[in-house]
């Protein structure tokens, strides 16, 4: 790799935002390039590209631009994506770049992405991106994999991102990530049910306090008003992310009838917070306004 390199996000949401802010000013970077369906869109283009301006990114106009100007291509999209993504890339990426594919994936999925762009001379390396991105930036812990994972883990460690390489083999950090991702977002789902049914009943005041007894590592109160938040916030991407977990299941000869079941309810709540059920809560609202919200909006 270069000693000055031109970095491309494919994908300029919360990840990319967050990741081209915080690796910009990094030793040995020349430039952070986004391309994004935002900057096209007629009712996102004029804020996203904006914003983009203002943070010192350079917002390509299409996919092949970018894969043009970039020595290391960043895939951080939502879990659907992620093979149409590889797809396109691989027409129009450069023989050498480097494709570090942070998306929410099965290992299947990952491999076909890895053929795809490894076929076009450019060399793949998965990631399985370990607990939500906000609070660490690019310090959120990662797992890396591919032949020449620990080659890209280097340069990114020396920009200050928390990388480990577990295996050579692709597939293997993906597996970690997906299902570790079943037990988290099956924990959201089961507390958004759990807790808008007994604040339906009335009787949430006797079953919080039997879950504080049975685990009390675990602030259920605060951790409930957590998981509310960030289902509501991005419900839809982690409904993908749980059919992709569906499919790793899947593809270890199990039939996943619990994360499709996740799924089902992440979904079933991006669908409330689209349907603006959650408009009128402040930022920091109790998990006792979210399961209100959802009591207000039963149907009959």
């Amino acid at each position: 790799m270069s000693e000055m390199v031109h970095l491309g996000f494919i994908g300029y949401g919360e990840v990319g935002k967050i990741f081209s802010a915080g690796l910009r000013a990094q030793p040995g970077v020349a430039q952070v390039g986004a391309w994004d369906l935002k900057f096209d869109r007629a009712d996102t283009r004029e804020a996203e590209r904006r914003h983009a301006a203002q943070a010192g990114v350079q917002a390509h106009d299409s996919s092949s631009s970018l894969c043009a100007a970039s020595d290391v291509l960043v895939s951080a999209v939502t879990a659907s994506s992620t093979l149409a993504v590889a797809e396109e890339a691989a027409r129009h990426v450069r023989p050498g770049t480097w494709f570090l594919d942070l998306n929410s994936a099965s290992p299947g999925t990952k491999q076909q992405c890895a053929a795809l762009i490894e076929g076009a001379g450019a060399h793949y390396i998965e990631a399985g991106v370990m607990t939500s991105v906000p609070p660490y930036g690019i310090r959120v812990p990662m797992l890396l994999g591919g032949a020449r994972a620990g080659a890209l883990a280097e340069r990114l460690s020396a920009w200050g991102m928390d990388v480990k390489v577990v295996s050579a083999q692709l597939g293997v950090a993906s597996a970690i990530k997906m299902c570790r991702s079943v037990m988290i977002k099956g924990l959201e789902a089961l507390v958004i049910e759990s807790y808008a049914a007994a604040r339906a009943y009335g009787v949430e005041d006797h079953v919080l306090p039997t879950l504080q007894e049975t685990f009390p590592g675990i602030d259920w109160t605060q951790q409930g008003a957590y998981f509310f938040s960030r289902v509501v916030q991005h419900g839809q991407r982690r409904a993908e992310e749980m059919r992709e977990s569906a499919r790793t299941v899947q593809e270890a000869g199990f039939e996943p009838l619990m994360t499709r079941a996740i799924a089902d309810k992440q979904q079933w709540v991006a669908d409330q917070a689209r349907a603006g059920v959650f408009k009128e809560l402040p930022a920091g609202a109790a998990w006792q306004a979210f399961a209100d919200a959802l009591i207000a909006a039963r149907k009959g």
